[in-house]
Order: structure tokens, then C-alpha cells, then sequence
């Protein structure tokens, strides 16, 4: 009985503290505070959306400088009067960047512009994003080409031009930040967004690389993971959503610019490396942790404990997935046919269908062209739109 007792001791109070410590040795880099009062802080994508509202915060924190970057210069004008008006911070402490962060040499200007005769960048925030959501197949290269670009090449460039210095700022020996904009969509694949994941995907291979290479620098890099957020960019980025990718992100809200904002200042003063804004996300950095690194010996007992059921919970999410994909494909495939018997119970014996088009409305398809072949007696060729009804396919 005695024996029993120890054993469970041992497995249930025991070995917990044992991991425990063993994981507060070796946790790295290790907890830090990252200031934002006194600091300059720099924020790509600060004309709008969650930049502008990190700066905005930053400003209200005692930054002592706050430099914004964006492309277009009346957007930044407004978000300067904005941010002044809202924190008070005068307009020498407010600086407009005017700048594509495709071009690095641009880029690299503007930044040393920013710095001369002040403070050097010592938090830099790559907020900058864009997002188009479209299968692959349908989607332009360019397109495809102009995400990876500004997500993941641009930040590249921001770092390049910023890390000299940031290297030497006034005093190495508090904590510098670079803070990465990535996604919900940069821990977890999601259909109608092969490009964009790409992109924040890539941003993690490039924090985690980053931060080995920085750490002697007192610098601490930081990888944010929002999820959808009520941005400018949002309504034109439902515009081209795929149906099934509407019907996957159903299950999550979207959340505030300034919520999110708020998260990821707070993550970067912690000195975090992983930043999440949710529960769900929460979740996906459990889910995903790998070897990324880990500034909290805490959180790594949490993700070595929970690693297992979370991966359970991830692939029942994921067979919902698969299964709403599979279930939509089918139901286009069941309405094709139907269309087609329609078409071919009303068409003329001699006549031909030799193409059929369908366009997506309202999760399924509502609509479909049908092009006949030239009918026979007089050399036409016919265009038949139809409308599926409920009650079944109908002429429009």
C-alpha cells in the first residue's frame, strides 16, 4: 500500500516539479522586459488598421518618438493628426515615412531619415500585409507574387535597413524589439489561402532564425499571430473569399484592430516570442510550437503537457475541414448534373452542349451559363443563363 502511495506521488507531484525545473534551466532566450516609454518606435502599415492602433498605444506609453511607414502619403497625414489628437504626443515625436517596402533602397532612405539627429529605432514593428484570399488555380501569379513581397520580402528589407542602428542604439542594455506581423493563417493551412500562408509562414522560419542570430545584441524578436481583423482591408478581402474558406472562418470571430493592437504591445514589452490574441490562437501555439523558442519555462510545461491532446483536437478540426471541402465539391458536382439533364431535356436533338460555366453565389451554385453549339439551321449560337430556384433549375 505504501509502495503504491510513493509511486503516485512520484507521477503526480514528483515529476510535474522535476519538468518543471528542468525546463526553467534550459527555456531560452530568457524573460525580459522590452520598455516602450523613452523609445523610438517604428511601425510599417502604421496608416491604418492594427498599426495605426499600435501606434496610437505606443504613443500613450511615453514613446519618444513614434515613425509610421505606409505607401500612400494623405493616409499618413491622417493617421498622424489622428494620433496627435489622441495622445497629445507633439508633432516633431510623430514622424510620416513615406515608403514601399518592396524596394529596399527606398525603404533603407526613409529609415535613416527617421533616426537622423534623434533616437535610432529601437522597436521595430513589421505591421505591413496584404491579403488576397482565391484558390490557387484562379489566382494571378502576380498576385500570388505581390503577397510574398510585401509580407515576407518586405520585412526582410525593414529588418536589413533597421538592424545597424538598432545594433547601436544609446543604451544596448536595455532590450530592443523586432515584432513580425504573421496570422492565425502562418500556424495553420487554410483553403483559399496557399499564398498568404506561404508568406506567414515563412515569417516564422525568419523570427526564429533571427532571434539565434540578434540574442548577443539584446535584441528580442517577437512573432505575432492575430486572427481575422475588422480592418479597412477586410471588406475587400471577403469580396474575393472563396465560399468554403467563408464557411471554415465562420467558426472564429473577427476581432477588434485595437484589441489585437493592445495584445501585441503587450506580448512585445513581455519579450515574448510567440504572441497570441486569442484562445484559439492560444491553442495553435501549442499546437505548433516545434523548437521555437521559449521565454517562458511555464508556457513550455504547458506545451509539453498538452502537446498530445491538442494535436487530437487539431486533426478533428482539420477532418472538418476536409469534410466541408468535400461536402461543397459535391454538391457543385450534384448540381452540374442536374443542370445538364435539364439543359438536354430542352434542347433540340441536333444541338450540343459544348461548354458549362458555373458561378459561385451564396455558398453553392446559384448560376450557370450554358453555350450551345451553332444550331444547325441558321449557323447561331446560343446562350442560356440559368437560375437554380430550390424548386429546381429555371430560365432566366
Amino acid at each position: 500500500m505504501a509502495s503504491s502511495f510513493f509511486l503516485l506521488l512520484m507521477l503526480l507531484v514528483v515529476a510535474p516539479l522535476a519538468l518543471l525545473l528542468f525546463l526553467r534551466l534550459i527555456a531560452r532566450p530568457r524573460l525580459t522586459k522590452v520598455p516602450i516609454k523613452g523609445r523610438h518606435v517604428l511601425i510599417s502599415g502604421g496608416s491604418s488598421g492594427i498599426g495605426l492602433a499600435m501606434a496610437e498605444l505606443a504613443a500613450m506609453e511615453g514613446a519618444s518618438c513614434v515613425s509610421i511607414l505606409a505607401r500612400d502619403p494623405r493616409k499618413l497625414e491622417d493617421a498622424k493628426c489622428q494620433i496627435q489628437l489622441s495622445t497629445g504626443l507633439p508633432d516633431d515625436r510623430v514622424r510620416v515615412l513615406i515608403a514601399d517596402v518592396r524596394d529596399f533602397e527606398g525603404v533603407k532612405r526613409v529609415v535613416e531619415e527617421a533616426s537622423a539627429g534623434g533616437p535610432p529605432v529601437d522597436v521595430l514593428v513589421c505591421n505591413q500585409g496584404v491579403f488576397v484570399p482565391q484558390e490557387l488555380e484562379s489566382q494571378e501569379m502576380d498576385t500570388a507574387k505581390y503577397m510574398v513581397d510585401i509580407n515576407l520580402i518586405g520585412t526582410l528589407h525593414l529588418i536589413k535597413a533597421v538592424l545597424p542602428q538598432m545594433k547601436h542604439r544609446d543604451d544596448p542594455s536595455t532590450p530592443a524589439s523586432i515584432a513580425l506581423m504573421s496570422s492565425q493563417a502562418g500556424q495553420v493551412g487554410i483553403y483559399g489561402y496557399v499564398a498568404y500562408s506561404a508568406s506567414k509562414f515563412g515569417l516564422r522560419g525568419l523570427g526564429e532564425a533571427l532571434q539565434q542570430e540578434v540574442i548577443v545584441d539584446n535584441i528580442r524578436v517577437s512573432l505575432i499571430f492575430p486572427p481575422e481583423t475588422q480592418t479597412p482591408g477586410l471588406l475587400e478581402e471577403n469580396k474575393t473569399k472563396p465560399e468554403i474558406t467563408k464557411i471554415i472562418a465562420a467558426s472564429s470571430y473577427a476581432m477588434e484592430a485595437k484589441e489585437v493592437a493592445r495584445k501585441a504591445l503587450d506580448g512585445i514589452k513581455a519579450g515574448r516570442f510567440i504572441v497570441t490574441c486569442n484562445f484559439e490562437g492560444f491553442m495553435l501555439s501549442i499546437a505548433t510550437a516545434g523548437v521555437s523558442p521559449q521565454t517562458s519555462y511555464g508556457m513550455a510545461f504547458i506545451e509539453v503537457v498538452a502537446a498530445g491532446f491538442i494535436r487530437v483536437v487539431g486533426l478533428c478540426f482539420l477532418w472538418n475541414w476536409f469534410g466541408i471541402a468535400e461536402r461543397w465539391h459535391a454538391e457543385r458536382k450534384n448540381s452540374l448534373q442536374e443542370a445538364t439533364r435539364y439543359v438536354g431535356g430542352m434542347r433540340s436533338s441536333s444541338a450540343l452542349i459544348s461548354r458549362l460555366v458555373f458561378l459561385p453565389k451564396q455558398g453553392d451554385y446559384t448560376a450557370s451559363s450554358f453555350s450551345l453549339s451553332p444550331y444547325p439551321r441558321n449557323g447561331l449560337c446560343y446562350l442560356i443563363y440559368m437560375h437554380f430556384t430550390g424548386d429546381g433549375w429555371q430560365v432566366r
